[in-house]
């Protein structure tokens, strides 16, 4: 049981975490440091063994130039399994994602594991995401009223917009236990990295050590451009080991 209280839009045992794991805040500042955030974190993941990387192609950014740093606060939706009439006739929707909204923490990332085709997050939800204080959503699904969030500088990455609802259509099931976003599983407290390539999530027992690899990376990548700009010779740069 989570001692914040409850918004009342799913039972006290569906909030499957009441206490996050939480980074150093110097951790996740080195990460936002990186100059290209997922391309290096992924293949600092290759290096370990890890696998969290999901390309643009499948969730897509609303802002592209918009890079996202924090850790996850998970959502799951699933099919509500009657006739959205009839679910709209009774005026009761199932969907409880605004308690996530209320277990955040500032800089956290909404990840959502939900339905494509229609809304796991509508206008009035990302302006109280917005309000809380999260730093944006991932959503295995898509969402609705794209200028809500655009014009809050509320940056989701998602399976595409629709303007169906799924407060007649989905139930939220569980919060902040383990969601699967596009094959990843993805546990309350990872890290999530997004920016215009695309996302990775991080497995928090593995923060340092990617960090380390990442580092490692970006500075040898940072060393290879500044021998390209400085001129030297294809020969050279071929035969030299930045990374």
């Amino acid at each position: 049981m989570t001692s914040k209280p409850l918004t009342g839009r799913v039972p006290p045992e569906a909030i499957r975490r009441a206490e996050l794991p939480r980074l150093p805040p110097d951790v996740l500042a080195r990460y936002a440091a990186l100059e290209d955030l997922t391309g290096t974190v992924s293949d600092a993941m290759d290096n370990l063994g890890l696998s969290g990387a999901i390309p643009a192609s499948v969730l897509a950014p609303t802002l592209g130039a918009r890079r996202m740093v924090g850790q996850a606060v998970t959502v799951r939706n699933v099919e509500r399994g009657v006739n959205p009439s009839v679910a709209a006739a009774s005026g009761k929707g199932m969907m409880g994602e605004h308690e996530a909204y209320n277990q955040a923490l500032p800089g956290d990332v909404v990840v959502i594991e939900g339905l494509a085709g229609v809304s796991n997050m509508g206008g009035q939800s990302a302006a109280v995401a917005h309000r809380a204080g999260c730093a944006g959503a991932v959503i295995d699904g898509s969402f609705r009223d794209p200028d809500s969030s655009r014009e809050r500088g509320f940056p989701i990455w998602s399976r595409g917009v629709t303007p169906i609802t799924g407060k007649w259509r989905l139930q939220t099931i569980e919060i902040n236990g383990r969601v699967r976003i596009a094959g990843v599983a993805v546990d309350a407290g990872d890290l999530v990295l997004a920016d215009e390539a695309g996302v990775v999530f991080v497995p928090y027992a593995h923060a340092t050590a990617v960090l380390a690899q990442a580092e490692k990376i970006d500075a040898g990548d940072n060393r290879q451009k500044a021998d390209i700009a400085a001129g030297i010779d294809l020969a050279t740069l071929a035969a030299t080991k930045y990374k």
